[in-house]
């Protein structure tokens, strides 16, 4: 028979933190069954992990082995646990909830679309475009340029200098997009059956990365303190990863934000282990509260620490320009590896990028203001509309994640769509399902395109809850601006 499929192994003590407080009235199996159950949904106990044996997580708990033995074969028989003699007992999921979920699309007349995340074209746009075009014929040559854009490898290497990052030109690639940065490193560090760390969430297209390459995204959980410093470490002893990619700052879903002391410990793992550590700071100028994130590279001297940007979020998604921050012998070899898909980012776009990028620090003005306001706005309906969700206050990004407080997170989504909202599910960014008490909701509508889909939320929910729906509260017109 086939081995079960462990990337690693939970300890008891590790196993107790992810259960947090589980005790209630009624049968200890049952209680602890349930809170199991809800880890492994939730991601705190990501799939395919080697549960410790029936007598360390007894004695971890302060319960019977019997309480643990009944409960692990509860969850057996339901499919959340795998076990095989001599193997161990392996977190999984319900055959049947182990598929995915696809992006729905996009648009649709009457529809507020909830499943992208990013803002409208800013009013800056069209003067940067004209100046590009202004500079267009200095640049008519060839035009292919795998490296990039030297004006553009220059500005991008001032701002990582200024933030405390000491870079040069040669150690940045320019790149058509964050996406396409993620996937030549991607390529480059992995393969076919080699193993990816990433966040359990995390971006949806980064595990399709993964797994375009072969790859196999081994999930870690991030919190709202962001990823699980203590697993991610052990992760990295037990499973070897070719790669880690992580969203250090405002972090996609959760919008959770790495401090210095996190990041630092990172990039001490980076050294000590050899690994590749990723991280996409496309979200790092999205600043809606406090200080700005530190550097993710640090001093920038770690070789093993390499960062990923884009304007996307901070600027335009429509234009598609990204870059990677890394070692110069890094950038050139997938500057020369890119050439068998892309022979380099389009010229005028680099021009364009190089503009809004040269006018100053950050975000393009007004961006931030947009999005506080809409973070605002989105946090006040829901607790008004839907106050039995849970959800915590970004300080940065551009969406919320709000804890359900029940496994139906695609079921609602199908549901939302009938009433004019179209979503992503929890499990849609998450590795092999799991996440179904979550949802995503992006802030980068206008506020009156919250109002309405918080509206649909609502109904949809009712619908899905079995409860009368609440009509709008008449004084929510007022946050409609």
């Amino acid at each position: 028979m086939p081995a079960l499929p462990a990337d690693r192994r939970i300890s008891g003590p590790r196993t107790a933190t992810a259960l947090g407080t589980w005790r209630r009235p009624g049968p200890a199996h049952a209680a602890l069954s349930d809170a199991l159950r809800r880890a492994v949904l939730a991601g705190s106990l990501p799939l395919s992990t080697r549960m410790p044996a029936e007598r360390e997580l007894a004695t971890a708990l302060g319960v019977s082995r019997t309480t643990i033995t009944t409960a692990y074969d509860t969850l057996r028989s339901e499919g959340f646990l795998l076990s095989r003699q001599g193997a161990g007992t392996i977190t999984a999921l319900p055959r049947g909830d182990r598929a995915r979920p696809a992006p729905a699309g996009y648009g649709g007349e009457g529809i507020v679309d909830l499943s992208i995340a990013a803002s409208a074209a800013p009013p800056e746009l069209r003067a940067a475009t004209l100046a590009a075009l202004d500079r267009l014929p200095a640049h008519a040559d060839h035009g292919y340029l795998p490296h990039g854009l030297p004006e553009l490898r220059a500005v991008i290497a001032q701002r990582y200098t200024e933030r405390g990052t000491p870079t040069t030109p040669e150690q940045i690639l320019i790149t058509t997009g964050a996406q396409h940065a993620i996937a030549l490193v991607t390529q480059s560090h992995a393969g076919p059956g080699d193993r990816v760390v990433v966040e359990q969430p995390t971006y949806v297209h980064a595990i399709d990365a993964v797994r375009a390459s072969g790859a196999r995204p081994v999930p870690v959980p991030t919190g709202p303190d962001g990823v699980d410093l203590a697993l991610l470490a052990s992760t990295l002893r037990q499973v070897a990863p070719r790669l880690v990619y992580l969203v250090p700052d405002f972090q996609n879903p959760t919008g959770s934000c790495l401090d210095a002391d996190a990041r630092a410990e990172i990039r001490e793992l980076a050294r000590r282990t050899g690994t590749t550590i990723v991280g996409d700071e496309v979200l790092t100028d999205l600043v809606l509260d406090g200080p700005a994130p530190d550097s993710w590279a640090g001093d920038g001297r770690n070789p093993r620490v390499v960062a990923i940007g884009s304007v996307s979020k901070s600027h335009w998604g429509g234009l598609r320009v990204g870059w990677l921050r890394g070692p110069a012998e890094l950038t050139t070899r997938l500057a020369l590896s890119r050439r068998s898909a892309d022979l380099g980012t389009a010229v005028l776009d680099q021009l364009i990028a190089t503009e809004l990028l040269s006018a100053g620090p950050g975000a393009v003005p007004g961006r931030v203001q947009a999005l506080r306001t809409g973070r605002d706005v989105l946090v006040d309906l829901l607790r008004d509309r839907l106050p039995q969700w849970e959800l915590t206050v970004p300080r940065g990004g551009q969406s919320l994640w709000v804890d359900l407080g029940s496994p139906v997170s695609s079921a609602l989504s199908a549901l939302a769509l009938a009433h004019g909202v179209r979503l992503l599910p929890g499990p849609a960014f998450g590795v092999d399902g799991g996440l179904e008490d979550r949802l995503r909701l992006p802030f980068t509508a206008a506020p009156s395109d919250l109002e309405r889909a918080v509206d649909g939320l609502a109904l949809a929910w009712a619908a899905l809850c079995g409860a009368p729906s609440a009509p709008p509260t008449p004084q929510r017109t007022a946050v409609a601006v």
